[in-house]
């Protein structure tokens, strides 16, 4: 077992390549795969973190919490125009 809690199997190549459908099956359950030649690790097997699925959200969770003032979105007059159109830094 080792220090992350989760099980370890050691085999060799040729066990790896016979019987591959059942390593994946532990792997599926959580047990880490090391396939060894000549008795050194030399690869891994081990499960792929799963994304969570986040649930849709719901329109309307903010409905009445937001609002604006009236005319806010009414054209610009042209005082407000050259004020955002002018320069970034007036002289």
């Amino acid at each position: 077992m080792s220090s992350t809690g989760t099980q370890t199997a050691l085999v060799n190549v040729q066990d790896a390549k016979t019987q591959f459908s059942r390593y994946v099956d532990r792997v599926e359950q959580g047990e880490v795969v090391v396939i060894c030649r000549h008795n050194k690790p030399v690869a891994e097997l081990r499960p792929i973190a799963q994304k969570t699925v986040q649930a849709p959200r719901t329109p309307g969770l903010l409905k009445g919490l937001i609002g604006w003032k009236q005319g806010a979105f009414d054209p610009m007059s042209d005082e407000e125009l050259v004020d955002f159109d002018g320069p970034l830094f007036p002289r």
